[in-house]
């Protein structure tokens, strides 16, 4: 009997198995080409096919749809929506996403052709062009399911299984990091799908909003016969109407930089990445990748000309190109604007870099590496969530964060963990409490922006299990692990920090994390510990010192007018990097010194935002001077942003409260913007106009309204102005 028992066990897990995607599909099955995840199929798209049949009176057709590693989904030839390289990102291992979608509009009754086109995305990179990583999680794989209801109250249901077909795609290659092939010659028949076993994460819907594209840009310059400048640099692809004979071929090589002799370079940011179209001669062609993109400013093409050109060869001609700029489709919520056009044109700048490497995650850079590196999503989070709306990524993020907790509690510094650095350069790039600390800044920063602490109660355990990981690393309450304040600078090429002991900065975050997990005993001993051990010497190491209070008591004056010494012994510029910087411009702002940071930004040379206009870059860069290589689409420097909306103009969402406490600097005379809190849009503007100060504020919805009288009076009392508001809607 006993026996009988651990059989029906069995049967019931083995069901629960097997079933896993049926509770939230109804037994439609994972289907493809091939079983093989090895299989030469790796390299190129499949499509797969049903033919539907639809009834008269169809009140409503809902589809739940997963294509990995990448999906898009067609009726009748057409592509439905406008979303791009669907579904969101992930450890595939632990959670795949699915989308859901009201197809009823494309319906009606009678036959339709229902085609999916799958590609490999971060699922499966083979390798073969330029990769930042390797992953296999298995063969290219589609999970279906279409419910349409008639208004009878009867229901037809289209699910993947044995019956749908599979045919060999036009692109014969795509890579996320490589580039994409595309032969129009090619042709398949169908075969008779494989159903396949189910990939090992459980389901869940994509919470955050789609990628799509934002922009579109034409040429702004033809720089050569075959190079192009689109003006701006972006995160994309380039996208061509062409015409010419069949078997004919076209390269497309993007770059953010260009060679002395004039070609367009990748250097620095991964090669090679390119984009191969072999034409069908059929009329005029449109080509744009579906399963990549790249970071770049410059188009070359190889083996084409533009329309009106001399073409002697009889080279396939281009109509139309431009590049398509894509982005998480999150609503830009805030706005701002102010007297100084440095600071306009800064915050272009860093709204094209947050743009650009907002996809599924948000990433380092749109070409190198596309990972999501964890510290910047924090230390910019309040710039993020000032102007865009935040919640529903913020929600995915913390989930995609919690999958790459190791299982001894430890954190990488990258999520999804789609690679683990190996080696014995790897050490500080594979755990760094700043970086792996967002797992708990997140849920933090949720609660402040939306008065909700369900993330914070959710992820309790998987932060404990953090913060008592760190203990078991620290020697005395000391820690010392990681890359510290990446990025500083101090003149020469950035890198690995110069300024400040990494063991300072790693033991201030297991303090800030250790206090923020509840554990206040063990929170002052490392407290105590950092007083006793550090030498507070660097910008970074004295800002972040002052702002989580790991001094003595008395002494936050003295290490206040250090701090101040030490920026103007720099002849008032920063030395800060990465991790230091959003501490170092939070402590001057919180302690009236915004005129000094205005100062410390308010010029055209490094370090600072001016230098990088000066040198005319469209996004942020990696390094404060971007001829000093690396990216030139990075957001991780972006921290002037925390504050335009949030201090500058004075709109300080605080749960269901909203502050209003303008903190002008330097010679502004008039700064105005916006942004969405809890009870609907605040916006507010500000002009200094003889001896007045006047404030406006606008508010729609049902914002509670606190005005911040102390600080706007203490700025009054210093510039000698009188001070006069007008508040209008707030309840």
């Amino acid at each position: 009997m006993k026996r009988f028992f651990v059989f029906i066990i069995c049967l019931i897990m083995l069901s629960a198995l097997i079933t896993r995607a049926d509770n939230v599909f109804s037994n439609a099955q994972w289907i493809g080409a091939t079983t093989n995840q090895d299989d030469s199929l790796a390299d190129r798209s499949i499509w797969l096919q049903h033919v539907l049949k639809c009834r008269k009176g169809i009140k409503k057709a809902q589809l739940m749809i997963c294509g990995l590693g990448a999906y898009e989904f067609y009726i009748d030839g057409k592509k439905f929506g406008e979303d791009l390289m669907a579904p969101a990102w992930s450890d595939y291992r632990k959670s795949i996403f699915y989308n859901t979608y009201d197809v009823t509009s494309v319906l009606s009754a009678g036959s339709h052709s229902i085609e999916v086109l799958l590609g490999n995305g971060f699922f499966h990179e083979r390798g073969r062009r330029y990769h930042k990583l390797k992953t296999n999680f298995g063969p290219s794989t589609l999970l279906f399911y279409l419910d349409i209801e008639y208004t009878n109250g009867k229901h037809d249901i289209l699910k993947s299984d044995k019956t749908w077909k599979w045919k060999r795609s036009q692109i014969v290659y795509n890579s996320i990091y490589g580039g994409e092939d595309h032969d129009a010659t090619f042709i398949d028949r169908w075969h008779p799908v494989v159903v396949q076993k189910s990939p090992q994460g459980k389901l869940y819907p994509q919470l955050s909003y789609p990628i799509r594209i934002y922009k579109k840009y034409p040429i702004a310059k033809r720089l050569s016969a075959h190079v192009f400048d689109m003006g701006q640099n972006l995160a994309g692809f380039p996208r061509f109407s062409i015409q010419g004979k069949a078997g004919q071929k076209v390269k497309i090589i993007l770059g953010e930089t260009l060679k002395n002799d004039g070609s367009v370079s990748q250097k620095s940011i991964g090669s090679p990445h390119y984009y191969l179209y072999t034409l069908s001669g059929k009329g005029i062609e449109l080509f744009q990748p579906h399963f990549t993109y790249y970071g770049y400013q410059y188009i070359q093409i190889e083996g084409a000309v533009l329309k009106g050109d001399a073409n002697p060869n009889n080279l396939p001609v281009i109509d139309e190109l431009e590049s398509c700029f894509i982005s998480n489709s999150a609503p830009k919520i805030g706005s701002f604007a102010c007297s100084n056009p440095l600071f306009n044109r800064t915050y272009a700048i860093i709204d094209a870099a947050i743009r650009s490497n907002w996809q599924h995650v948000w990433t380092d850079c749109p070409h190198r590496e596309k990972l999501g590196w964890l510290e910047q999503d924090w230390l910019n989070g309040q710039g993020l969530v000032d102007n865009y709306d935040c919640k529903s990524m913020l929600e995915q993020t913390q989930h995609v964060i919690a999958d790459a907790l190791h299982a001894n509690g430890s954190m990488p510094e990258i999520a999804p963990e789609y690679i683990r650095f190996e080696g014995s350069w790897a050490p500080p790039f594979q755990e760094s409490p700043e970086w792996g600390g967002a797992l708990v800044a997140l849920p933090v920063l949720y609660l402040h922006r939306y008065g909700d602490d369900s993330l914070l109660k959710k992820y309790q355990p998987h932060i404990r299990k953090y913060v008592d990981y760190l203990a078991t690393r620290d020697s005395a309450y000391i820690l010392n692990i990681g890359l510290g304040d990446w990025y500083d600078y101090n003149g020469e090429k950035a890198g690995f920090a110069k300024n400040t002991p990494v063991a300072l900065v790693s033991t201030a975050h297991y303090y800030l994390w250790t206090k923020l997990a509840g554990l206040e005993q063990r929170a002052d001993s490392i407290r105590q510990a950092f007083i006793r051990n550090f030498d507070l010497k660097s910008q970074a190491a004295l800002a972040i010192a002052l702002d989580l209070n790991l001094y003595p008591e008395g002494k936050k004056q003295d290490l206040l007018d250090k701090l101040l010494e030490d920026i103007h012994q720099h002849g008032d510029r920063l030395t800060t990097g990465d991790i230091g910087t959003p501490y170092l411009f939070r402590v001057l702002i919180n302690n009236h010194q915004q005129d000094l940071l205005y100062t410390m930004l308010n010029h055209d040379q490094e370090p600072g935002y001016g230098f990088q206009l000066k040198m005319g870059m469209t996004t942020l860069t990696e390094q404060w001077d971007p001829r000093k290589g690396a990216s030139r689409n990075h957001f991780m420097l972006a921290h002037i942003n925390n504050h335009l909306i949030h201090d500058m103009v004075g709109i300080q969402v605080k749960r269901d409260t909203v502050v209003i406490s303008p903190k002008p600097a330097g010679n502004l005379t008039w700064a105005k913007g916006s942004t969405m809190a809890n009870g609907g849009k605040i916006a507010v503007d500000w002009t200094i106009k003889g001896n007045v100060f006047q404030v406006n504020i606008h508010s729609e919805g049902k914002n509670k309204i606190k005005i911040d009288y102390d600080e706007i009076n203490r700025f009054c009392a210093q510039r000698h102005l009188r001070f006069q508001y007008q508040l209008v809607g707030a309840e």
